[in-house]
C-alpha cells in the first residue's frame, strides 16, 4: 500500500487537515496516510524543512511526502512536485524542501501546472486541499511525475549557513531547531566531535561535553550531547535548555576541544 505523509502548519483546531485527507481518500483509498506534524508554527518554512529532513530517511521507497506550509498561497509562487531518490515531494516551491533538495544534487522537479490532476475548483487560499492533496494522491496511484507538469530546474532554496572550522581548531554553527522539550539542536555534525572532549559556548554559557544521555547530569543542569539526528545538542535535565538560555533557531554555537 502506498504511503502519503502530511506535514502542515494547520494545527488541529480546524478542519483543514481533515479536508485534505478526505480528498486523498477519495482518489487513493488504498493509501496509508501518516501525520508527521500539523504543529509547525504558522508560516515557519524553515521549521517545516528541518522536520521533513529528519523523518524522510525513516520511510520506505515510493512514499509521497506532502508538505503545506504556504504563506504565499494564491500568489505567483509555484506549486511543485519532485522525486528525490526513492521518494516523492509535493508542496509549495518556497524553500520548504531546501534540506532535501540540496543544491548540486540531482532531483527531478516539475511545476504543477496540469489542472487535470487538481480538483475541478481551486481556491486561491487552500491549495493544500485543492491542488497538493490530489497531486499526492495521483502520485500514490502511480501517475508519472512528468505527467503532472512541466520540468522545473530552479526550485527555491532559502539561504543555509553551514557549520565550519576556524583556524584555531574550533567549530562554529548555529541552532536550527528547538524541540518541544526545549532541547536546542545545532547543525554541527556529531561526527566532527567523535572520540574527543569538547566544550560548547552558547548564549554566554560554557558547557562541557560530551554527555552520553540526559541522565548524566543532575536535574536542572545543562548538558551537551549528540542528538538522535547525529548533531550537537544542548539540553537541560528535566527542563528546557532553550528557555534557560533564551535561545531560538539561529543562535550561534561554538565548540572548542579541551583536555581531559
Amino acid at each position: 500500500m502506498p504511503i502519503i505523509t502530511l506535514t502542515t502548519d494547520f494545527g488541529l483546531l480546524d478542519g483543514y487537515v481533515a479536508a485534505m485527507k478526505g480528498v486523498i481518500a477519495g482518489l487513493a483509498p488504498q493509501a496509508v496516510m501518516i501525520d508527521i506534524t500539523h504543529q509547525i508554527p504558522p508560516q515557519d518554512i524553515a521549521e517545516a524543512a528541518y522536520v521533513l529532513q529528519t523523518v524522510l530517511p525513516c520511510f520506505p521507497p515510493d512514499t509521497v511526502h506532502l508538505v503545506v506550509v504556504d504563506p504565499g498561497v494564491g500568489s505567483a509562487r509555484r506549486p511543485l512536485a519532485a522525486a528525490v531518490g526513492p521518494c516523492f515531494l509535493v508542496g509549495p516551491d518556497n524553500g520548504v524542501f531546501t534540506y532535501v533538495l540540496p543544491a548540486g544534487q540531482p532531483a527531478a522537479c516539475v511545476h504543477l501546472d496540469n489542472p487535470a490532476y487538481w480538483r475541478p475548483q481551486v481556491s486561491r487560499t487552500f491549495h493544500g486541499r485543492d491542488l497538493f492533496a490530489p497531486v499526492a494522491a495521483h502520485l500514490a496511484n502511480g501517475v508519472p511525475l512528468a505527467a503532472l507538469g512541466t520540468r522545473l530546474d530552479d526550485p527555491v532554496r532559502f539561504p543555509v549557513q553551514p557549520p565550519g572550522r576556524r583556524a584555531d581548531g574550533s567549530l562554529h554553527g548555529q541552532i536550527i531547531h528547538v524541540d518541544r522539550f526545549g532541547n536546542a539542536i545545532s547543525n554541527i555534525p556529531g561526527a566532527w566531535l567523535a572520540g574527543q572532549l569538547w566544550s560548547v559556548q552558547i548564549a554566554g554559557q560554557q558547557i562541557n561535553g560530551p554527555s552520553a544521555s540526559y541522565a548524566d547530569v543532575r536535574p536542572g543542569h545543562l548538558l551537551a550531547l549528540i542528538s538522535s539526528d547525529a548533531t550537537l545538542e544542548v539540553a537541560m535535565r528535566d527542563g528546557s535548555a532553550a528557555q534557560r538560555l533564551g535561545v531560538v533557531a539561529g543562535e550561534p554555537v561554538r565548540v572548542f576541544l579541551r583536555e581531559a
